[in-house]
């Protein structure tokens, strides 16, 4: 089970508010969970983005926490980036306020954190890295494309099995000014939101 606030927070979401034009495009991303559940085969996604600093940790990290919560245990849940630079420090404290345990495993200049959803779950353990790193799966993946930059530099994927073009506008635009925080959190329920939609069609 997840941890009470996480859980509060997911009760906040309403998948309605999300546009058809959107769902179109989760479509591909819940065929293809559906398909590889079906065949009792693990479900490798890889969140990919320019920096590997905001967005794909909030859609990394909510995704493995939404699989726990519709009790698909076949997921397994990446992020990289067409660089490394660090975790930013709002992501962390964005995903500390909607009820993550975190925990910093590492200082210096690229971070290492201990991102806990449940109490009985492996946490999620975050740093910055190439989406093609040692860290993150070679092959039976999806890419999804979590920026317009990484979509368009990125134009094949090796072993990816799919690609998917989930793209969130970057709250990075805001940093340093007084709707910092206010728009990181809008940005991870909008892509908690998304993804509780996902994993809610997936039928076992």
């Amino acid at each position: 089970m997840l941890f009470k606030e996480i859980g509060e927070t997911i009760k906040s979401f309403d998948d309605n508010q999300i546009p058809e034009e959107r769902k179109a495009i989760l479509q591909s991303l819940i065929d293809y969970i559906q398909s590889k559940n079906d065949k009792n085969e693990d479900v490798n996604l890889n969140f990919i983005c320019t920096h590997n600093s905001r967005r794909s940790h909030l859609s990394q990290v909510w995704a493995q926490a939404m699989a726990h919560h519709f009790q698909l245990k076949n997921v397994f849940c990446y992020s990289g980036g067409t660089g490394a630079t660090a975790v930013f420090p709002m992501v962390v404290e964005t995903l500390k306020g909607n009820g993550f345990n975190i925990e910093s495993l590492s200082e210096g200049k690229n971070p290492v954190y201990s991102m806990k959803y449940a109490e009985n779950a492996h946490p999620v353990v975050c740093f910055s890295k190439t989406f093609d790193g040692i860290f993150n799966t070679k092959s039976n993946f999806a890419a999804i494309m979590t920026c317009s930059q990484a979509d368009e530099g990125c134009p094949f994927i090796s072993g990816a099995e799919k690609r998917v073009p989930l793209t969130y506008d970057d709250p990075k635009a805001f940093d340093n000014t007084p709707q910092q925080a206010e728009k990181y959190q809008e940005r991870s329920v909008q892509i908690a939101t998304e993804l509780h939609y996902v994993f809610s069609q997936i039928k076992k």
